[in-house]
């Protein structure tokens, strides 16, 4: 456990600053990172991007040979590593050529046995420098921090984002959420991830508190909210679903008062009224790697407010409303043509703005992803109200179509797990000799009715799945899995999925 204040964090920032400058790093080199959410990764987001270096954040849950792609494709010169992954540092070293790593750990570098060369101690590099720097000025459009997608289709793809890019996306994500100094932020998405959706950044603009949890367990994170009075944090449903186990195990009730960011898939309504009863409010947010990320944030206008409960509830679902420096417009999927915001045409959305990325990083599929007039194309396929709400209906390459006839996956996933049965579920389009495709659901069952008759179960469900879908939109078979496969961000790997069972309705 350590306690910074800020003034420490940035003595801290200017000595690593001080280290990186004597090690010979320059405007522009590439500084990789492969840790874990805590105050020395945190420190990175300034003392690299400080020094006009980019800092390039590792998914660590990519595959190896994805990273050193993602090494070699960027041109990195050295790593920051936490002491816990030195065996992966040291097979990402024998594929790419680093100049130096830095060991970042509470242990004296003496004590840390690593093949890794030449390699220094985080903390002797601040212990060895001063705790001033004399920050030069940047050019505001170079680039700060670098993601790479994930690589669900091809290798991953590199996204650049501006120190200016940053700066804006702070700002409007604090306009949106409104957090003050007073709040205490738990910082739960992973810091590689898409800068953990800015947090470390907008919460350092306001000066709350910042709470980092290392390597953490769903049990570990409701441990840390209630001993440090969380306020705000973030995550995707696949976090808070587990919290919401935990809670619910819990005796005596917990009763907190959260404000939570849910994004990468949308929340289940079960789940959102579920923390509800525990104090945790879900506000549901859009984004993308390539969008810094917010796109859109759930917030209630007042003709929202005047609706009657169950019908706020069922609007949570939305992705929420364009923030103020996003442009955003449907585009018909077969015509390209732009369709109007009426809650009924559905297309694939659009959007620009000063975060949202013009190219990927020396990559030919900017071609395909980026318009001429610059706007990205999301992938995602839905609708826009009146009011200005987005709406996923679906992936663009997740849309089922069966007969001619267009079913969400989402909707019929979210259905699934209001069911009190129900863990998690996915739903995939597969090939059907007749049909082209059919839906196949996976679904992980709490604990307490794993030991149901399989027949029963898929009976119950498929009656609870016809109060809100026609019978020709049913999954033809629902079949009952430990787990369900994940992409490295935790949503649905719904590619595996149906490569897996892309032969079921062919026997």
């Amino acid at each position: 456990m350590h306690r910074l204040n800020y003034r420490s964090v940035y003595e801290r920032v200017c000595a690593m600053a001080n280290a990186l400058k004597t090690l010979g790093v320059k405007p522009g080199d590439r500084i990789a990172i492969l840790g874990w959410n805590d105050h020395r990764y945190y420190e990175s987001y300034f003392s690299i991007p400080g020094i006009g270096a980019v800092m390039l954040q590792l998914n660590l849950r990519l595959h190896p040979s994805d990273l050193i792609y993602i090494l070699d494709h960027s041109g990195a010169k050295a790593l920051f590593v936490d002491d816990t992954l030195l065996k992966l540092a040291e097979e990402l070293a024998k594929g790419h050529k680093f100049d130096f790593f830095v060991v970042m750990s509470d242990k004296p570098l003496a004590q840390i046995s690593t093949s890794l060369s030449p390699v220094y101690g985080y903390e002797e590099l601040i212990a060895q420098n001063p705790k001033t720097y004399d920050w030069k000025e940047i050019d505001e459009k170079s680039a700060a921090i670098a993601c790479y997608t994930s690589g669900t289709t091809g290798k991953p793809k590199g996204v650049y984002y501006s120190h200016r890019a940053l700066i804006l996306h702070g700002w409007a994500s604090n306009i949106a959420l409104r957090p003050e100094v007073s709040d205490v932020s738990l910082v739960m998405v992973p810091l590689f991830h898409v800068n953990a959706w800015g947090m470390p950044i907008s919460m350092t603009m306001v000066g709350c508190k910042q709470v980092y949890p290392g390597r953490y367990t769903p049990e570990s994170l409701v441990e840390i909210m209630i001993k440090e009075k969380v306020t705000l944090t973030a995550g995707a449903p696949a976090i808070f679903m587990p919290i919401l186990e935990v809670l619910r195990k819990m005796e005596p009730k917990p009763k907190l008062n959260v404000r939570a960011t849910s994004g990468a898939s949308e929340p289940p309504l079960a789940m959102q009224k579920g923390l509800a009863e525990f104090g945790i409010k879900i506000i549901h947010g859009y984004g993308a790697t390539e969008t810094t990320p917010i796109i859109t944030i759930n917030l209630p206008k007042s003709e929202i407010k005047a609706l009657p409960e169950e019908e706020q509830w069922e609007h949570m679902r939305k992705q929420g409303f364009p923030v103020f420096g996003i442009e955003a417009k449907l585009v018909d999927l077969s015509s390209g043509k732009e369709l109007p915001w009426d809650g009924r045409s559905v297309g694939e959305l659009y959007v620009r703005g000063p975060w949202v990325i013009k190219e990927y990083y020396n990559d030919p599929r900017t071609r395909e992803a980026i318009t001429p007039d610059k706007y990205w194309k999301t992938g995602d396929v839905g609708y826009i109200d009146e009011l200005g709400y987005f709406k996923i209906v679906d992936r663009a390459k997740d849309v089922i179509k069966s007969g001619g006839e267009w079913i969400s996956s989402i909707d019929m996933e979210n259905w699934l797990m209001a069911h009190p049965y129900v863990l998690e579920a996915t739903v995939v389009g597969i090939p059907h000799p007749r049909w082209e495709e059919r839906p196949l659901a996976l679904v992980v069952l709490r604990e307490e009715y794993r030991s149901k008759p399989a027949e029963e179960v898929e009976r119950e469900l498929k009656e609870h799945l016809s109060k809100k879908f026609a019978k020709w939109q049913l999954p033809d078979k629902i079949l009952f899995v430990k787990e369900i496969p994940k992409t490295s961000v935790g949503k649905f790997d719904k590619k595996v999925v149906r490569e897996q069972y892309k032969d079921l309705y062919m026997r």
